[in-house]
């Protein structure tokens, strides 16, 4: 078995959230570069408007998914980046577009890549502009073993008591232990990192706590470490990540 651990900062410290069956999501990464024949505003007619190519993919490439993919797979494309053009008064011949495209089903992410790259091409098609998709398929869904999570529990109570960890909820965040959990049981727990009575925060955010928070969180993960390594199932060698 595998275990791993991950910075949650919407738990207190000293609590750790488990969950059997799915954890994250899929994250797969999207790169699309248009190009077409530019020229002036005043007269886009003569030209493959690209700038307005790229705001019907933005829109349209989302509106088209939640149809195509079941909309239980909680697949979400978002864009993070889009560049063209340097003036108001020409329109460019390239541009680009970058995103993200998560779900929380791993039967959708099996589809995505295909659908994906269908819908860039047929919804820039009637601007005349050309589309070159980079898609890049990134990790499946950290889905946790019943079993490996039941070890999980009872580590967790020998170390921080029966009130030492809560439910948690699925994430559409993408986590590379996904790819251990493919070939081995296991299981991912969520380390809080909150100071009680403190802010929430998001991931990646930054937490303004104190040294003291830190260490407890940091001491409280090692001695769950520590006892969830020394167990062992039916025989079997337990590997643990932090």
């Amino acid at each position: 078995m595998v275990f791993g651990l991950h910075c949650d900062p919407s738990l207190d410290v000293g609590r750790l959230g488990l969950r059997e069956g799915p954890l994250t999501g899929a994250a797969d990464s999207l790169f699309v570069r248009l190009g077409g024949k530019g020229g002036h505003t005043s007269r886009p007619h003569l030209t493959e408007d690209l700038t307005f190519a790229l705001g019907k993919l933005i829109t349209e490439l989302p509106a088209i998914l939640s149809r195509r993919l079941d909309p239980r797979a909680g697949v979400s494309p978002v864009w993070g980046m889009v560049r063209a053009g340097a003036a108001a008064n020409v329109i460019p011949g390239r541009g680009t577009l970058a995103g993200t495209v998560r779900m929380l089903d791993a039967v959708a992410w099996a589809d995505a890549e295909h659908i994906v790259r269908t819908l860039v091409g047929q919804i820039v098609a009637p601007y005349g502009v050309s589309a070159e998709v980079t898609y890049q398929r990134g990790v499946p869904p950290v889905v946790n073993d019943a079993d490996a999570t039941a070890v999980l529990a009872g580590a967790v109570e020998r170390v921080l008591g029966v009130h030492g960890h809560v439910s948690t909820t699925q994430s559409p965040g993408g986590e590379d232990f996904g790819w251990y959990l493919d070939r081995i049981p296991g299981s991912m727990a969520r380390l809080g990192t909150r100071t009680p009575g403190g802010a929430t925060y998001d991931l990646h955010r930054g937490q303004p706590a104190g040294g003291r928070a830190r260490d407890r969180h940091r001491r409280a993960g090692a001695r769950r470490g520590r006892r969830g390594g020394a167990d062992r199932l039916s025989g079997q060698r337990l590997y643990s990540f932090w």
